[in-house]
C-alpha cells in the first residue's frame, strides 16, 4: 500500500522500518524539526528521520500542520506534498503535532483508507502524550497497543485492533516501550495486510483518563509517598526524566529501587544488629541499639530507629522514621524511610556527571552514613 508516514521518536521508527520492511511503499515521512540534544545541544534528527535518510525516503519537517497558523506556509508545502503522494493511508506513531481537520480529509477521499494511528495503551484508558509512563505510575497491571482510526478527538477515534499485555513488577517505561513498539508495529502491519477486513469498535466512555505529558518538575521524589508509590514513580521515569533527590545538596537521580514488605525491612534490621554487622542506623552510631528487642512486625520504620531510641531528627509526629531518612546499606542497597511507615530499598543511582553505579560500586567511592536524610521536595511559601 502507498502510504504516508507522520512519526518521531523510536517507538515510531521500529513502526516505519516494519512497513518498509514488509514492502509498504512510503511515498512520504513527516516527522518534526531537528531539535537541540545532548552536551553540546547540537542539532539532531529524530530517529525516524534517521531511518528515512538511511533509505532513502523522501522527509518533510514542518513546524505545524495549521494552514491559517503562525507557520502557514509550511503547512501549505506539506499539504501540497500529502496530496501529491497519492497515497492511500497515513499512518501516524508519536508524531507530535495534532493533525488539522485538513488531513483527516484529505486522507478520507474516495479510494483512500484514512488516517490510523498506534496508540501504546489499551483505550480508552489513556489517552494522550505519555501512556506508557502513566500506566506504571499509576500500578496498572497491564498495557498494550491499540490500532485506531483516527478522528477530531484525541485519541478518540474507532478501535480496530487491540493486544494486550502484562506490566511486570520489573518493567520500567524503557523496556515497556520497547515491548509494545514491536506489538504496535507487528498490528499495523497485519491491519494493513487486509483494512477491509478490520471491524470498528467506539470506544467507550467509561474508565476515560488521560496520559499527560510528563513535566520535570515531576521529577523530585517525595518522600512522604509509600515507598510502593516511589519505586513506581523510579520505574516510570526511566529512562525519562529520572526520579531524583537531593543528598548532601547534590542531585542525585535513582534509576531502580525496591519497595520492601514490612516483614523484609525488619528482618534486616534484626540481623544487621544480631550478626555484629556495619552500624545500619542513626542509633546504631550512637551505641543506643539494643539487640535484644524484637523488630516490630507492623512497622519496618520504626524497627530501624524509632524503637531502639527517640531521635527527634529521625522520627515524624505518627511515630514512624522521617521520610526521606537513610537507614542503613547492605550488599544489596540502600534502605530508607518512607511514608506510612513503608521502607524503599534503592538499588541503582547516578550522581552529576556520572554513570548509573550500582548503590554497593556507588558506596566505594562516596561515603553515605545512616542517620542522612534525602530532602523531599520544596514546599511553597505561604501565602
Amino acid at each position: 500500500m502507498r502510504l504516508v508516514f507522520a512519526g518521531t521518536p523510536e517507538f515510531a521508527r521500529v513502526a516505519l522500518a516494519h512497513l518498509h520492511a514488509a514492502g509498504h511503499d512510503i511515498a512520504l515521512v513527516l516527522t518534526q524539526p531537528d531539535r537541540p540534544a545532548g552536551r553540546g545541544m547540537k542539532l539532531q534528527p529524530s530517529a525516524v528521520k534517521q531511518f528515512a535518510l538511511e533509505h532513502q525516503l523522501t522527509v518533510a519537517q514542518p513546524t505545524s500542520l495549521r494552514l491559517d497558523g503562525k507557520f502557514a506556509l509550511e503547512a501549505q508545502a506539506a499539504q501540497a506534498l500529502i496530496t501529491q503522494t497519492g497515497a492511500q493511508a497515513m499512518v501516524v506513531v508519536a508524531y507530535g503535532l495534532i493533525l488539522p481537520q485538513w488531513v483527516l480529509d484529505t486522507m478520507a477521499e474516495p479510494g483512500q483508507w484514512g488516517c490510523f494511528n498506534i496508540h501504546a495503551s489499551l483505550l480508552p484508558r489513556w489517552r494522550g502524550a505519555a501512556p506508557i509512563h502513566r500506566a506504571i505510575e499509576a500500578g496498572d497491571t497491564e498495557s498494550g497497543v491499540t490500532i485506531m482510526q483516527m478522528d477530531a478527538g484525541l485519541d478518540t477515534g474507532p478501535m480496530l485492533l487491540q493486544e494486550r499485555m502484562a506490566i511486570r513488577d520489573t518493567d520500567s517505561t524503557a523496556t515497556l516501550h520497547d515491548a509494545l513498539a514491536a506489538v504496535g508495529a507487528r498490528l499495523m502491519v497485519q491491519a494493513l495486510d487486509n483494512p477491509a477486513a478490520l471491524t470498528p469498535r467506539l470506544q467507550s466512555e467509561q474508565g476515560v483518563c488521560y496520559a499527560h505529558k510528563i513535566d520535570k518538575a515531576e521529577a523530585t521524589i517525595d518522600w512522604q509517598q509509600s515507598a510502593e508509590q516511589i519505586a513506581r514513580k523510579v520505574r516510570a521515569f526511566d529512562p525519562f526524566p529520572g526520579a531524583s533527590t537531593r543528598l548532601a545538596g547534590e542531585t542525585l537521580k535513582i534509576w531502580s529501587a525496591q519497595a520492601l514488605a514490612h516483614s523484609d525491612g525488619a528482618a534486616h534490621a534484626q540481623e544487621s544488629l544480631a550478626t555484629g554487622g556495619e552500624p545500619k542506623t542513626a542509633d546504631d552510631l550512637k551505641g543506643l541499639a539494643a539487640p535484644d528487642i524484637a523488630p516490630c512486625t507492623t512497622d519496618p520504620a520504626a524497627s530501624f530507629v524509632a524503637r531502639w531510641h527517640a531521635v527527634p531528627v529521625g522520627e515524624s509526629a505518627s511515630g514512624h522514621a522521617r521520610p526521606g531518612l537513610i537507614l542503613g546499606s547492605d550488599p544489596h542497597g540502600l534502605l530508607v524511610a518512607t511514608g506510612a511507615g513503608t521502607c524503599l530499598r534503592i538499588t541503582h543511582l547516578q550522581r552529576p556527571g556520572g554513570k548509573r553505579l550500582a548503590v554497593a560500586d556507588y558506596l566505594k567511592g562516596h561515603a553515605v552514613a545512616p542517620g542522612q536524610c534525602f530532602d523531599g521536595p520544596a514546599v511553597p511559601d505561604a501565602p
